[in-house]
């Protein structure tokens, strides 16, 4: 049965009861439940959800609420009475019977009062969940151990210890026609380009779907234009410290609930290569760090085209490295080595992913050394082949957005390909295409090569270089805030 969104509460309690009954499959669920309390001879029903409630809070509630008959005379208002006595710090009060069942659904109680149209929504949320841990994927050496959670609300929290200004806003939305999730946007409101809070909103306000059964991943595909880019056009991260950083340059945040990833917007290929730890060290040192890692993703793309165009034509090498090629070539051309080593290597990824983390160490290795070693005996690999690889596979792994590197993967096996084919003239045409890409992707409506195109010298300064805090004295140009200056 699908409700009327529309559809006022009625004043008989009898009436709501069955309809919300039906809803929400109260007798069928066991989970959904109602408790009828007679409050000053007026029936009182509380409806729940058991698993998204404080229970204790609940049994409060109802003890506050009885404890009217003991001390209250019956010719008071009894919905006045009872709206005093919701011992809460967040009660609202509902007269939307869709607007009712959705606050059930989200873990809040609905206290319906007979012979009135308006209901109380107590907020006694308490989500099953895990505490605030160092993300996996962006661990640092130096500097906070808490990270988001799959609760929307500790998220929030953490966000606002960090950013204590009272125009940090976040908005509330509810995305998915049957999963109604919880949806935050949040951003500094005297910073931010209004036009692109604007903008989120209503792409997210656009979403006709079922639910969001990926949570942020399929939000993603809803506020930007993904289509058949490789590329990710949004910055995913899961660090409060990361996250509150950007809100100060002007961007927007969304949180979705059930999700420890926040999404960050808008983005360019460079935010995807920095990392919190080139900001926990000094400015000469995380420079370097940069550098390396910098180097790491050029490696992770052009070494394998570089090095099988210098196999493939030998003449290319001036003499003193003419020891570049494999010394000896194995039992398969070249180009087939390449690509199945590369797509071995991912094989061990995946299957490093699927492996239960006891085993899944002693598993890589084992398939690194045995597997390596006995393809290169049997001749399906050259040695070198095995080594240009592996940087390869270093240089992705160095890379800190995980779907850049993904990205990044598939460019390099078109590369190598188009290399094979076309030598010299397929490098530099696959490196000349590789540009232009990323030069003409745009998200919301924000050029993703920036700063390279269009040029922006003092920002290309500080993506090259880890400038001292001090010396950051204006936000960043592309996401056009309200206020350039840094206070």
């Amino acid at each position: 049965m699908k409700p009327d969104k529309e559809r006022k509460l009625s004043k008989s309690l009898v009436d709501n009861r069955e309809f919300i009954k039906e809803l929400l499959g109260i007798g069928v669920s066991f989970d959904a439940d109602v408790r009828t309390l007679r409050i000053l001879d007026t029936e009182v029903d509380i409806y729940f959800v058991n698993g998204l409630n404080d229970k204790d809070h609940i049994n409060i509630v109802m003890k506050e609420l009885l404890e009217l008959n003991d001390f209250e005379p019956r010719t008071k208002n009894v919905h006045e009475l009872i709206e005093n006595r919701l011992v809460n710090n967040q009660v609202e009060k509902v007269d939307v019977t869709y607007d009712a069942i959705t606050e059930i659904l989200s873990g809040l109680i609905i206290v319906i009062v007979d012979g009135y149209q308006e209901a109380f929504a107590v907020d006694t949320r308490n989500y099953p969940g895990r505490t605030p841990t160092e993300p996996d994927t962006e661990k640092v050496v130096r500097g906070s151990r808490d990270g988001y959670t799959e609760n929307i609300i500790v998220n929030t929290g953490l966000t606002r210890r960090r950013v204590r200004d009272d125009n940090l806003r976040f908005e509330m939305l509810r995305v998915g026609e049957r999963s109604r999730t919880d949806v935050a946007i949040a951003y500094l409101k005297d910073v931010v380009d209004p036009g692109l809070v604007g903008e989120v909103r209503e792409n997210l306000k656009k979403i006709d779907v079922d639910g969001l059964s990926m949570a942020e991943k399929s939000l993603e595909e809803f506020v930007v234009n993904q289509k058949g880019n490789p590329f990710p056009l949004v910055r995913f991260t899961e660090r409060p410290d990361v996250a509150s950083a950007h809100l100060f340059e002007g961007h927007v945040l969304i949180m979705v609930d059930t999700s420890p990833s926040v999404i960050i917007t808008p983005t360019t290929f460079f935010h995807h290569v920095q990392h919190a730890e080139e900001f926990r060290q000094s400015p000469l040192v995380g420079s370097f760090v940069r550098w390396v890692r910098f180097f790491a993703i050029l490696f992770s793309i052009f070494l394998l085209p570089l090095w099988l165009l210098y196999v493939l034509h030998p003449e290319l090498l001036p003499p003193e490295m003419s020891y570049i090629g494999p010394n000896e070539e194995g039992n398969i051309p070249i180009l087939v080595q390449l690509i199945l080593a590369d797509i071995g290597v991912e094989f061990l990824r995946i299957a490093a992913i699927h492996t239960p983390t006891a085993v899944s160490t002693a598993m890589g290795l084992v398939a690194a050394i045995l597997i390596g070693e006995i393809a290169i005996e049997v001749g399906l690999f050259s040695p070198e082949i095995i080594l240009y690889v592996a940087i390869s596979a270093m240089g992705a792994y160095a890379t800190p957005s995980y779907e850049l590197s993904v990205a990044n993967k598939l460019a390099r096996l078109i590369l190598v390909i188009i290399t094979a084919i076309l030598g010299v003239k397929g490098l530099v045409i696959g490196f000349t295409l590789y540009i232009l890409y990323l030069t003409k992707t745009i998200s919301l409506n924000t050029p993703y090569f920036w700063p390279v195109i269009p040029f922006n010298a003092k920002a290309l300064y500080h993506i090259l270089f880890r400038v001292p805090i001090p010396l950051h004295k204006v936000r960043p140009s592309i996401v056009h805030p309200q206020d350039e200056r840094r206070r």
